[in-house]
């Protein structure tokens, strides 16, 4: 089986599937739960013989009326015909049952893999991706196979079940009355095949434009205050009605393309070509008025799987479709690899910047957001990053724990490269608190032990009290079982940002990582969060990102950051003598600043 080989999440065990073609992995999962598949097909083959035997024995039974024979006849006729429908019934809802269980299976299958994948993807590859895309890749394309299995794959092999079995009986009764029904599979075929030529590139079109429909929706949702604020709904409205009209006009080519639908008409003239020949063999005495019946049933066995094929093709086209584009991410190359086998140990917390070089468009790009980084970091110590809005702080500490892996240069955590460690041994040891911190809707208790599920409440509280959450968590209704809405909505700033300095606190991560954390916290509560974090550092590395004088005092080691180079380092003290850089910062503080020494100006 053909796979992706880059991931940054794995799980052991799972299936591997076919993914060099939409058709070959759909095959892969079907074959997946081939018992279910091969059982629905012997339904079919035994409903449709049935069935089909139906017309043969109302023409004996029609014969019988005409010419009888002995008493009884019909009356076994009638159960004979009974028992063929019961059959035909019983086969039908049991292949029903068991291809309905390979649709959902199936599709239940296809989500989990494509929910696995996109665990495993860079952060560089989720950026470039738009969510409303996604969610419609793993809603509606996912679902789309479901269909495409149940009724559409379903209907493909019933129509050639309903076309080669009924044409069997007919042979049976007369050979050469095959004459039309052979010609009317030839044209059926011709046409089937033209169809699906004009079906197949307008089904993609709809795939697409729906994940686009979707895209732009939920970026509108999810900017809904900046919309607002901006009197932007005219705009949005005519934007997304404009999306909405050309994802109607995919569907109106595929009705167009739908309504020439040519077997219909085909199998029309074939019915009646038949019945003229059945009339010609007749008037010859070569053919009996039951056999005749029984032929012209047989013909209308017919009708259902060519009028099923309309919709049945355009189900398995959709099916085809959506496998295309949930291969587009579940193939898509990743930057980054789990690296099972990598280095492990407990961190100690050194970290060595090594001429270290990023940018987010790749090698090559014109524009680095690091440039010729260099600088060391012991274990224990305390190390605030300081620069500009944009001068690259947020994606110095992203290279750390490898959200990104640099474009040249290295990183090395306790004398090694951060490509060489077991990319789950670096990042459990890692702890970051995001600028936007970023809440799931559960409550309170499993956001905090979100990175520890299973803690006990006692060390949750502990964590939360640590963090000074406590007793705004204890003002709730429900205390630590508040559910937070999307993405913590109904905490405010200051709330979330204490929530995640407990989940920090409770990981016991070797590395922490502040990004401007305690920049919606008021100055009391910042203070006694700062004796929080002070007790939280002791025998860990800490990274803060910040412009809080109070918390840039105290660092062991300070790094200037300018346009992503490195242009100072050293402590307080040191870096208001010896900093331009490093002065303007404070520039707007009410504090005296020491005289700067030109010798060492940079």
């Amino acid at each position: 089986m053909i796979t992706n080989g880059k991931s940054e999440f794995t799980v052991e065990g799972t299936y591997r599937y076919n993914e060099s073609s939409p058709a070959r992995w759909i095959i892969s999962h079907i074959w997946r739960y081939k018992w279910f598949f091969f059982g629905a097909l012997v339904c079919s083959v035994v409903d449709y013989l049935a069935f089909s035997q139906n017309p043969v024995l109302v023409g004996r039974v029609a014969d019988e009326i005409l010419t009888p024979t002995e008493d009884g006849a019909l009356l076994r006729l009638s159960l004979m015909i009974l028992g063929v429908l019961m059959l035909s019934s019983a086969a039908f809802l049991t292949g029903s049952l068991l291809i309905e269980t390979l649709a959902q299976r199936l599709e239940a299958g296809a989500r989990h893999e494509l929910y696995i994948s996109l665990l495993g993807k860079s952060q560089t590859f989720h950026d470039r991706q738009r969510v409303g895309d996604i969610m419609a890749r793993a809603t509606d394309d996912v679902r789309q196979l479901n269909f495409m299995i149940s009724p559409g794959l379903r209907f493909v092999y019933e129509m050639v079940l309903g076309l080669a079995i009924p044409m069997f009986y007919i042979a049976m009764i007369r050979l050469d009355l095959l004459l039309m029904p052979l010609l009317f599979v030839i044209a059926y075929a011709i046409a089937v095949r033209r169809y699906l030529h004009q079906l197949n590139p307008v089904m993609n079109w709809q795939r697409e434009q729906f994940g686009k429909l979707n895209a732009g929706l939920e970026e509108v949702l999810s900017g809904i205050e900046v919309v607002k604020a901006s009197v932007q709904e005219p705009f949005e409205r005519l934007r997304f009605r404009r999306n909405a009209r050309l994802y109607r006009d995919y569907f109106v080519q595929q009705g167009v393309i739908e309504a020439r639908y040519l077997p219909l008409l085909l199998f029309g003239i074939a019915l009646g070509l038949t019945f003229l020949h059945c009339m010609v063999l007749y008037r010859r005495g070569d053919l009996a008025v039951s056999q005749i019946i029984a032929v012209m049933g047989l013909m209308n066995v017919l009708r259902w799987p060519v009028f099923s094929s309309i919709f049945s093709f355009s189900l398995v086209q959709l099916g085809l479709a959506g496998a295309g584009r949930l291969l587009q991410i579940i193939t898509a190359e990743t930057e980054l690899d789990e690296n099972v086998g990598g280095y492990a140990a407990p961190i100690r917390g050194d970290i060595t910047f090594e001429h270290v070089s990023f940018c987010y468009e790749g090698d090559g790009c014109e524009a680095a957001v690091l440039e010729d980084v260099s600088f060391e970091v012991k274990a224990g110590q305390t190390v605030a990053v300081v620069g500009q809005t944009g001068s690259g702080k947020s994606t110095l500490s992203m290279l750390i724990n490898r959200t990104y892996d640099v474009s040249a240069g290295r990183v090395l955590i306790d004398g090694v490269d951060v490509r060489e460690w077991n990319l789950d041994v670096l990042r459990s040891q890692i702890s970051k608190i995001e600028q936007d911190v970023f809440l799931f809707s559960r409550t309170i208790a499993e956001n905090i032990a979100f990175g520890a599920p299973g803690t006990p409440q006692e060390e949750i509280e502990r964590a939360a009290r640590e963090a000074q959450a406590h007793d705004f968590i204890m003002s709730f209704k429900d205390g630590y079982q508040t559910k937070v809405g999307e993405r913590g909505v109904a905490l405010s700033g200051g709330q979330r940002q204490r929530i995640a300095l407990a989940r920090a606190f409770l990981s016991d991560p070797r590395i922490l990582i502040l990004d401007d954390s305690t920049s919606a916290i008021d100055s009391a509560t910042e203070d006694e969060i700062q004796k929080a974090i002070r007790r939280a550092q002791q025998g860990r590395t800490t990274i803060l990102i910040t412009h809080r004088l109070s918390q840039i005092r105290w660092a062991d080691l300070i790094l200037v950051l300018d346009r992503g180079r490195l242009v100072a380092s050293g402590t307080h003290e040191e870096l208001l003598r010896t900093s331009p850089h490093y002065r303007r910062i404070f520039a707007r503080y009410e504090i005296e600043l020491p005289p700067l020494e030109e010798v060492s100006a940079q």
